[in-house]
């Protein structure tokens, strides 16, 4: 989960994600989306594939990258588990401190 969780801390990593959500791309039409290089790009689809959150298919010369659902399933699982009881827990804390000021107990 580290390895994802530092794969998405960058911002063009998590921008790739969004472009191959929903379609397969030459790191070569990814990079038409940046103003970086394909070889920058290509590190960038190496460290999402190592992260498991990005495959790769070769389609003849070509290697194409989409998303893939269970590595980004798990990444969200481990996110709404990480946040979900927090944020209970300040919306708990939040509520009692809106009584406090009204007045009200517990």
């Amino acid at each position: 989960m580290e390895t994802a969780l530092k794969a998405i801390a960058e911002p063009r990593r998590r921008r790739i994600l969004q472009l191959v959500w929903d379609a397969e791309l030459s790191a070569g039409e990814i990079a038409s989306h940046f103003d970086v290089t394909q070889p920058a790009v290509s590190q960038h689809l190496n460290v999402l594939k190592e992260a498991g959150l990005v495959s790769e298919r070769r389609n003849g010369t070509r290697r194409l990258y989409q998303a893939r659902p269970e590595g980004i399933a798990e990444l969200k699982a481990f996110l709404e588990d990480f946040w979900g009881d927090r944020l209970e827990v300040l919306k708990r804390e939040a509520e009692r401190e809106e009584r406090k000021k009204h007045g009200k107990r517990n």
